[in-house]
């Protein structure tokens, strides 16, 4: 299998792939009786009963109840579906917990809430805030409550007025903070578990990158579009060139179609961005470990000889992927937050 896809190992397929003493023998009567899907993705032309079985060690298949025959394939399960459901439900689960601890105003206590609530003020005070800005209006809405904000109400999620009730003092960029926080989290997640032994990184996936990116387009638009309206949006888009009569037209009408195509194509280099960024930690990390799989078919001196330095080279790989992880999560939520900031302003 390996001599026709050198990449399989970071790529999406109907099966987790773990050590051979992990799994059990497959037991088919014949070659017919292996599921359509599982041939498929074994991609073995004209197996024997004996290649497939062999083909089959070490991998544990994914169940699927919706495949479908080969004549009328169905929906199949992958991979990276099963890692972003569970990216999902650690969300959840990270998320949902804080959020309980911190409403009543108390800081959340421990290790673990704590890193996640750094994190969270980072992206907030760090990267949407100061990108996005602040609102002409934004102070009219602290007006009326005095010097409350001054004295830190206003960084956390409730303040307490006079009477007892909680008051929200939000900034005006904090309504694109789910949209920014749901972006980061979900690629760090998905990212982290590619560094976990026999799972996988989904944002090593360009389909997982590209519906990133399109739900980034379709939110700077939506906010774009409720800041300004539709037309100011696509108006937005219009530089002042400075010309007057129909050459400044002209002028106009060309740098409309030059800014609306920069505006799907900065989107595609989001996707492009993250995927060719993992995809390329992993193959590095692969290539590395495939080293020793070559020097063990040549001299004990040479196999001696690479061993080592392979070994070292992955833990070093290893932890540079790590800090990819975070990087790559930071540089998608940073690039989105600007362009909905771009898209929300007049320009």
């Amino acid at each position: 299998m390996s001599e026709q896809d050198h990449f399989h190992h970071v790529r999406d397929y109907t099966y987790f792939e773990v050590p051979k003493f992990l799994t059990s023998p497959h037991v088919y009567d014949g070659v017919e009786a292996v599921p359509w899907h599982t041939l498929q993705a074994l991609h073995l032309h004209s197996p024997t009963l004996e290649q497939v079985n062999e083909a089959m060690e070490g991998k544990i298949f994914i169940p699927q109840p919706f495949a479908g025959t080969a004549r009328e394939p169905g929906f199949l399960i992958s991979k990276f579906m099963v890692l972003q459901l569970v990216v999902l439900l650690l969300c959840l689960f990270i998320f949902r917990g804080l959020a309980k601890r911190i409403r009543s105003g108390v800081p959340a206590k421990g290790r673990f809430w704590n890193f996640w609530e750094a994190i969270a003020l980072f992206i907030r005070d760090e990267v949407v805030r100061p990108t996005i800005g602040d609102h002409s209006h934004a102070h009219d809405e602290h007006h009326d409550h005095g010097d409350h904000g001054a004295h830190g109400h206003a960084d956390h999620p409730h303040g307490h007025a006079g009477h007892g009730h909680a008051v929200a003092f939000a900034h005006p960029a904090d309504k694109y903070l789910p949209f920014v926080w749901s972006c980061f989290f979900y690629i760090l997640l998905c990212n982290l578990l590619g560094a976990v032994p026999f799972l996988g990184s989904a944002t090593g996936d360009i389909n997982v990158t590209g519906a990133l990116a399109l739900t980034a387009l379709v939110a700077t638009f939506m906010f774009g579009a409720q800041a300004m309206s539709v037309k100011g949006f696509f108006g937005n888009l219009i530089p002042e060139t400075g010309v007057p009569g129909a050459g400044g037209l002209v002028l106009g009408g060309m740098m409309f179609v030059i800014e609306l195509l920069g505006f799907f194509i900065k989107h595609g280099v989001l996707a492009v961005r993250l995927f060719a960024n993992i995809m390329g930690g992993h193959t590095v990390l692969g290539v590395i470990l495939g080293f020793i799989a070559v020097a063990a078919t040549k001299s004990n001196l040479i196999y001696g000889m690479v061993v080592p330095g392979s070994v070292i080279g992955q833990v070093f790989i290893g932890c540079l992927e790590l800090f990819v992880a975070f990087l790559q999560a930071y540089v998608f939520s940073f690039l989105a937050t600007i362009f909905i900031a771009g898209a929300i302003h007049k320009h």
